[in-house]
């Protein structure tokens, strides 16, 4: 999995078109092997990346849960606390 790809079901308030068009093409840059696809190939990199943006779009709006949704300013620190924990703080 890609480690820039985020959760995005469950925030408060909900993952935006931005949000989930830049997992979307962490995805297909990941299974295709492409930062950058080149010309021969950037029609199917962008067609790919608008189907799974519409997949993922689809699938937020269907998922259900009773959990109460999440602050996003929480998780990020949640994610520096682990990260500072993972590989120091970088201050010596």
């Amino acid at each position: 999995m890609c480690r820039n790809i985020k959760t995005l079901f469950n925030f408060d308030p909900p993952a935006t078109d931005a949000e989930i068009w830049a997992a979307s093409l962490q995805f297909v840059r990941k299974i295709s092997g492409y930062t950058a696809p080149s010309k021969a190939n950037e029609e199917a990199f962008n067609q790919a990346v608008k189907e799974v943006a519409v997949a993922a779009r689809q699938l937020l709006d269907s998922l259900v849960t009773q959990a109460e949704p999440r602050n996003r300013e929480i998780e990020i620190e949640r994610a520096r606390v682990r990260s500072a924990k993972r590989f120091g703080t970088g201050q010596e």
